[in-house]
């Protein structure tokens, strides 16, 4: 199919791009990759009249470090471009992790971090990432900017907390501690697929005990939202994350999912595939804290 008809529009600053999506007259939609939203548009599930690309407009396309240590992700920057800078590979390696999941190189070479995040599949990487970092998003609007926290971001399947006529602008990462392993772990029918069923782990080791300081166990495809697993994470705090931790927060994880079933999988089977996908990935973050 072929899209309805659409204006394009490629505003050089954040206030040009907002006061289109202020206009209330025609209804806008932003461009950054356009992985998600081409093919909405070519399906008809999406009709704009105006698309506002913001992919020329400087400020959006940086990747910094700060002086607080914090990551920042400007919303025109490539995922490919994140996972391989080296701040990201060495300072958020699940947040590269996360981006080696999606699709394929093609899609990872148009598609934009925020982009995926401001889509908002609850099977998608990114979303799952961006909670188990504590992500913060920096949002613009004409009511000014505000920071939003990942655990108050993502609302609904594809509903965020940006307003339509406010930009997510760019991510924030905090620093992470020492001494810290992480996994992505994933089932999917095919290579590139979305994830049936996805968990995100981050152990932090305690060295003078050797047991898990903190944890942080992130689900995605179970909910209309990434799922923080906090039952799993307190099974595993404190202990030496050995085979009777892991069991148990598997258990804790059964306990606290509840997907739907639907034509990709029944939720009986996405319940028993994340417990097992926790298990490999507590087993991979911990080897990864030494």
């Amino acid at each position: 199919m072929k899209p309805t008809p659409f204006d394009y529009t490629a505003p050089r600053t954040v206030g040009d791009a907002l006061a289109l999506l202020a206009d209330d007259s025609r209804d806008a939609k932003v461009l950054a990759g356009g992985q998600s939203l081409i093919p909405m548009l070519n399906m008809r599930l999406a009709r704009p009249e105006v698309l506002v690309d913001i992919t020329r407009i400087p400020e959006l396309g940086r990747v910094v470090v700060d002086s607080d240590g914090c990551l920042r992700i400007g919303a025109a920057v490539r995922q490919s471009r994140a996972a391989a800078d080296p701040a990201v590979r060495d300072g958020w390696p699940l947040l590269a992790d996360a981006i080696g999941l999606i699709g394929h190189p093609q899609i990872r070479g148009r598609g934009t971090v925020c982009g995926s995040l401001a889509h908002h599949d609850p099977a998608a990487e990114l979303p799952t990432a961006a909670l188990a970092l504590d992500a913060r998003f920096v949002v613009a609007g004409p009511r000014g900017t505000r920071t939003v926290e990942a655990a108050d971001f993502f609302v609904a399947t594809f509903a965020t907390a940006v307003e339509p006529d406010e930009l997510l602008t760019e991510v924030v990462f905090p620093p992470l501690a020492a001494h810290h392993g992480r996994a992505f772990e994933e089932l999917t029918r095919r290579h590139g697929d979305f994830a049936t069923v996805g968990v995100a782990v981050l152990l932090e080791r305690d060295p003078a005990s050797d047991t898990v300081r903190r944890a942080r166990v992130v689900c995605c495809g179970a909910g209309p939202t990434p799922v923080r697993l906090t039952a799993a994470e307190a099974a595993l705090t404190g202990t030496d994350a050995g085979p009777a931790a892991r069991a148990e927060a598997a258990r804790a994880a059964l306990g606290a999912l509840a997907p739907a079933d639907d034509v990709h999988s029944t939720a009986e089977h996405r319940r028993e595939s994340a417990a097992h996908l926790l298990v490999r990935a507590c087993t991979t973050a911990w080897e990864r804290t030494r």
